[in-house]
């Protein structure tokens, strides 16, 4: 029946009343928008979803607050994926860590509406994966697990019964929590344990596993999945770098690009181009952006010698994309800004100018 329930999903737009403050007239948002970009405040007082409306030309403006409905922590969450956007750009998924919830909103066009918020089947939810119907919550409190939910075509989330999975360990550090392209497999990097778990997604969406995999480099943290199933991983550990697998059809990881070394620190977040031809990892220690170039057997090489794609300053974090990887966007919490690039053809990245003046204690970044 779940088999059905996902193949059977597609997300519409109906005409419901807006949850949340704005900060901006909800007129605003329908003036020519190209997409838009998310961020939570992770708000212990009071989660909520931060909308800024993306430019064709790459800018973007501040265009409302959402409630989740649920809290957040006031501290980093360490995680990736804390709060991501449908392939369709039709629902958002956030994570309330504060009090171990999650939350849906549907994508409307002039700002988000809050469709539901459930228990993560956990504690400590930082990282939340969807792919077809389906989500994966990756719960990070001890003991660490994922928790599956079938989400409906009205955005509601319910609790796959018997979906809970552990990790490889009660207390691995874990980072993020993604789905393959294919959507047959669900990925898990574990930070304290040097470790990647790869889940193989059953046709009811319950999983088996994990198969534990040794990270190729040390401290992995951030990934990025590409259409050829290959894995991007980026490594905090010392030196900084980045890591390439691909993923089988049976759950096998194999290592491709072992610790492609940038020289720089800190490489905690990751984002790879929708034709899947380049990555970047974002260097919190050196206020920099790797990028890599991708071949089609998976293998990564840096697209500068020196490790440094684009300088963003500060301590870059979360990452994201516009839907046709025209723009890269990157938090850098300690000067308050996004920093803006435009994705040339040859992988490059051209800066164009930041937002600024941005609410301190953001966690997460999403796009379209």
């Amino acid at each position: 029946m779940l088999r059905k329930m996902f193949r059977g999903l597609a997300f519409g737009i109906g005409a419901a009343t807006l949850i949340g403050l704005s900060l901006l007239p909800a007129s605003a948002a329908s003036g020519g928008a190209a997409g838009a970009v998310y961020a939570l405040t992770n708000s212990p007082a009071g989660n909520a979803v931060v909308v800024y409306q993306r430019g064709a030309d790459g800018s973007l403006t501040p265009d409302g607050l959402f409630a989740t409905g649920g809290l957040g922590t006031g501290s980093s969450l360490g995680s990736q994926g804390g709060v991501i956007v449908s392939d369709d750009h039709q629902l958002l998924f956030a994570v309330n860590a504060g009090d171990n919830t999650i939350s849906s909103f549907r994508i409307r066009p002039d700002g988000l509406e809050l469709a539901d918020t459930a228990s993560s089947g956990g504690t400590m939810p930082t990282s939340v994966a969807f792919f077809r119907g389906l989500l994966y919550v990756l719960n990070a409190g001890v003991p660490n697990n994922v928790s599956g939910f079938a989400v409906g075509r009205d955005g509601s989330l319910t609790l796959i019964a018997g979906s809970e999975r552990s990790l490889s360990g009660a207390d691995t550090g874990p980072a993020e929590v993604g789905f393959s392209d294919d959507g047959k497999a669900v990925i898990v990097a574990e930070k304290a344990t040097n470790r990647i778990d790869v889940y193989v997604v059953g046709a009811d969406g319950l999983l088996s596993g994990p198969t534990v995999f040794p990270s190729a480099g040390p401290t992995p943290f951030g990934f990025a999945v590409d259409k050829r199933n290959t894995l991007l991983v980026s490594e905090a550990g010392a030196g900084g770098g980045a890591s390439s697998y691909r993923i089988g059809a049976n759950g096998s990881l194999t290592p491709v690009s072992s610790m492609v070394m940038t020289g720089q620190r800190a490489a905690c977040w990751a984002a790879v181009t929708k034709n899947g031809r380049y990555g970047y990892v974002t260097n919190a220690g050196t206020g920099n952006i790797s990028g890599f170039a991708i071949a089609q057997d998976g293998s990564a090489s840096l697209l500068n010698a020196d490790g440094v794609t684009a300088a963003t300053g500060g301590n870059p974090q979360d990452m994201a994309l516009s839907l046709d990887s025209s723009y890269l966007y990157a938090r850098v919490p300690v000067t308050g800004v996004i920093a803006i690039f435009r994705i040339r053809s040859d992988g490059s990245l051209d800066s164009l100018p930041s937002l600024t003046a941005t609410p301190s204690g953001l966690v997460g970044l999403a796009s379209y």
